[in-house]
């Protein structure tokens, strides 16, 4: 997001280390020409908490007879910006995981060529940011919060804190870990959420006491929370921005028996609401496939194996949602926003001034 020196060596060198993961049918009988005269492969480049069941990719290529690749570069954030640098000569056809605190970045870039999904007509108009003009389609939903390690705060009698002025109270000093905000897009939610609570005068200062109370930062989400929070692993840091959906996670993968509640919790009033989107690269080399994968992320297949593939909410409102899920997640009823004219007119300025303050 920031046009530094820095941040160029970053995303250079997140597109030598881009992974590329091979999925669906790979037999050798696939059409070359595929269905649509663009090849039997589609391209999805995306972040790296991407994931989605083999069957359900099974699904689309029995449909559709493409087969998908997922390119797989780092934290949203970081995709978003290398998909901006390399967009002369796209790494795919489809981009998932742009989300409204980075899509007028995206959309200003022309890297998305217009496509009105099937089905879109069924997705509830305020998550349609782009309007008539269809160049994303909305994908899910979730809230960026900050969780908190149940056991740790147990063990330490401490409560854990709900407000974002407690998490600048000494009692919670050197305990929060956040992403960050100029490469990383749960971190620039976390700091769009600061600038909602204390407004534009005031954020600032809030992050002046963050930065007082040892607040540390680390480059993207998989780093803060599988390796810096202490709730999922060996991490010393008992907060984490993370997500209200995160907690369902801890669970599904800590056992066979169910609690009573989750390892992890949510501080609920810390929350900022993220729309992630989907859109067809300009100048793809197979378009019809970025079609096709494009309505298909729209489809009930899709939508209702998200939950517990990337613990998010589906943009489809009939969409089942697991026992798990649902049990053991947190609901957000008023998440911090803004308008996402008011985001793209301060976002640079804000994440530079942020940098100044936290980065060191």
């Amino acid at each position: 997001m920031r046009r530094t020196a820095p941040l160029a060596l970053t995303m250079s060198a997140a597109l030598l280390a881009l992974t590329a993961t091979a999925c669906g049918d790979g037999g050798d009988d696939a059409a070359d020409g595929g269905p649509g005269g663009g090849g039997d492969e589609v391209t999805l480049v995306t972040h790296d908490s991407f994931l989605v069941s083999d069957e359900v990719l099974a699904a689309f290529t029995e449909e559709t007879g493409y087969r998908v690749e997922v390119l797989r570069g780092g934290d949203a954030g970081v995709v978003v910006n290398q998909a901006v640098l390399s967009k002369d000569n796209p790494q795919g056809d489809v981009l998932f995981g742009v989300d409204n605190t980075l899509l007028s970045r995206a959309l200003d870039a022309g890297i998305f060529a217009p496509h009105e999904a099937a089905g879109l007509d069924r997705i509830p108009e305020d998550v349609r940011l782009d309007g008539e003009a269809h160049r994303v389609t909305p994908v899910d939903t979730g809230d960026i919060c900050v969780n908190y390690d149940r056991a740790w705060f147990a063990d330490h009698g401490l409560t854990p804190p709900e407000t974002f002025d407690d998490l600048a109270d000494p009692a919670y000093a050197d305990l929060l870990v956040v992403e960050n905000a100029a490469t990383s897009s749960p971190g620039l939610g976390f700091l769009l959420a600061t600038v909602a609570a204390y407004g534009e005068d005031g954020w600032q200062d809030y992050w002046r006491r963050l930065a007082d109370n040892g607040v540390e930062v680390v480059d993207g989400w998989e780093q803060a929370y599988n390796e810096r929070f202490s709730g999922a692993g060996t991490g010393d840091r008992p907060l984490v921005v993370s997500y209200a959906t995160s907690p369902p996670a801890g669970v599904l993968y800590g056992g066979d028996e169910r609690p009573e509640e989750a390892p992890t919790g949510v501080s609920t009033g810390t929350c900022f609401r993220q729309i992630e989107f989907a859109g067809l690269l300009t100048g793809a080399a197979n378009p019809e496939g970025g079609r096709a994968l494009i309505d298909f992320l729209l489809s009930r297949t899709f939508q209702e194996d998200m939950p517990l593939q990337m613990f998010v909410n589906p943009v489809l409102p009939d969409a089942e949602l697991p026992d798990l899920f649902t049990r053991y997640g947190e609901r957000i009823d008023e998440p911090l926003t803004l308008a996402p004219e008011t985001i793209a007119a301060n976002r640079e300025q804000w994440v530079d001034q942020w940098t100044s303050l936290v980065v060191r």
